[in-house]
């Protein structure tokens, strides 16, 4: 009986004939990777690293934007005119005259603006300068308003700014834990890239040590055939099965390319590359507890944030759409200095006091109920919400206690796994020598054939579905679940 061959060689030889195909295949450089280093790549330059960044910058401006509303801003602005028209004046004794008119004004404003959140108002002091100049017969007046305070506000209306500081500062938690979200789930992508390459280059390695081992039994065959020791449909099924291997290395040959292409273009990296990738066995000695999991997930994923972020959107439609359907009514109240005469520095001696309050107010009497129809609209709304998040709420710990469930005991699948390639090639070698001494049978050998492809295959599966899990609750946690471990 042959000796059954050190496991981790095999697997050097996988990767040696892989690179040796790669390289005849495209000549081309040969970058080898590991898991590691091919996360790192795909958070540093795949498409879906630089759009979350992006995505997260623009959620950032958009706070700044926001924070903004709530200082004050200083404005300068002028509106300067030339008016050279006939206009239709009217007479003090009621009859009308065409009058040319011939005019140039101009102005300057220096205004300083306060939102205030707390009433949805707006404070305003203001400074500004007036010129007319009469063209024709080249007078001159000036107006001036050296200081003008004023406020304004939407009385019994929606209060924007009110609402603004609830929502705006849940929007950018939201975006920041999405972004970290988003670069955990990159690198869960990645891995399953990487481990769909991985899984091509074993499915190469399969098929090609399985057509090398048919193509030497089949030439076996044909001498025992020869010498009668075997029947001919047994040679038959030999030949067959080095047919259907040559076939199975050609499929493996294209699977490879496409796997490979994949994760070039996930990586960003050139595309006269050959990847090869290297997938380590050792696992990191890590467990997770389903308490501890649910309470990281709660604080840093970004679920719970927009749940809470939905609510207050319901509810600041439902202000809305309560504040439109009744009574509406708009202050304004201004107080000030102001001056005129026909030079500069007489239109800022002796100012006189000026004042102006105005409010308008608006209630509509019929209008069929849409008002109110809103309003229940908006609350249905409320409601149907508050449903969702605590499904939403419930489902989302269910998933991350089922995520830590199978995380916890996929290593032992993966030793499992192990375990199992190593018997099935060694039962295959077995099978093969007894086979060609004559003391087995071709069904025999067949299945210890496909017992060692599927053992493989299920390595390289259970190695990726660990990966998986383990990005998929670092995804969930914001990355803090194994931090300390």
């Amino acid at each position: 009986m042959y000796e059954h061959s050190n496991f981790r060689i095999m697997k050097k030889r996988i990767l040696f004939l892989i690179s040796l195909f790669a390289v005849t295949a495209l000549y081309g450089d040969t970058l080898t990777l590991r898991l590691p280093q091919a996360i790192a790549m795909a958070c540093e330059r795949s498409y879906d690293a630089r759009s979350a960044r992006h995505t997260f910058l623009a959620a950032e401006w958009s706070y700044k934007f926001y924070k903004a509303n709530y200082l004050p801003s200083v404005s300068l602005s002028s509106t300067p005119s030339l008016n050279r028209v006939i206009s239709k004046i009217t007479q003090p004794d009621g009859t009308a005259s065409f009058v040319e008119q011939n005019q140039l004004s101009s102005d300057v404003a220096l205004s300083v603006t306060q939102n205030v959140a707390l009433t949805g108002g707006q404070f305003f002091l203001k400074s500004s300068l007036q010129r007319q100049d009469e063209l024709s017969n080249k007078t001159t007046a000036y107006n001036s308003q050296p200081v003008i305070i004023g406020y304004q506000q939407s009385l019994f209306g929606y209060n924007s700014l009110k609402w603004e500081r609830r929502l705006e500062p849940l929007r950018y938690e939201a975006a920041l834990k999405n972004y970290t979200e988003n670069m955990e789930l990159i690198a869960s992508r990645a891995c399953s890239y990487f481990f769909s390459l991985a899984s091509a280059q074993t499915e190469l390695f399969i098929a090609q040590y399985n057509y090398a081992s048919a193509d030497t039994l089949s030439r076996y065959a044909r001498g025992r055939y020869g010498i009668g020791t075997i029947t001919e449909s047994e040679m038959l099924q030999l030949e067959l099965n080095k047919i259907t291997a040559e076939a199975n290395v050609l499929s493996a040959q294209s699977n490879l390319e496409n796997a490979m292409t994949t994760l070039r273009s996930y990586l960003a990296i050139d595309k006269g590359t050959t990847v090869v990738v290297e997938s380590d066995s050792q696992l990191p000695a890590c467990k997770a507890d389903v308490a501890t999991a649910i309470a990281l997930a709660r604080a840093h994923s970004p679920e719970p944030v927009s749940h809470e972020l939905r609510r207050r959107e319901v509810k600041s439609s439902l202000a809305q759409a309560k504040a439109n359907a009744g009574l509406k009514a708009d202050l304004y109240i201004q107080l000030g200095l102001s001056q005129t005469a026909d030079n500069l520095a007489d239109s800022y001696r002796s100012p006189q006091n000026m004042q102006y309050a105005g409010i308008g107010v608006s209630l509509p009497l019929l209008d069929w109920g849409r008002g109110r129809g809103r309003v229940k609209i908006a609350e249905s709304n409320a409601e149907l919400v508050e449903i969702e998040i605590e499904r939403a709420a419930t489902d989302f710990e269910i998933n991350v206690a089922r995520t830590v469930g199978l995380f916890n005991l996929q290593a032992h699948r993966v030793q499992i796994a192990e375990k199992s390639a190593a018997l099935a090639q060694q039962r295959y070698e077995v099978a093969r020598h007894m086979y060609i001494m004559g003391k087995a049978t071709i069904l025999d050998l067949n299945a210890a054939i496909t017992e060692k492809d599927a053992a493989q295959r299920g390595r390289i599966n259970a190695l990726s579905y660990f990966w998986n899990l383990y990005y998929g609750l670092r995804s969930m946690t914001g990355g803090k679940i194994f931090e300390n471990k």
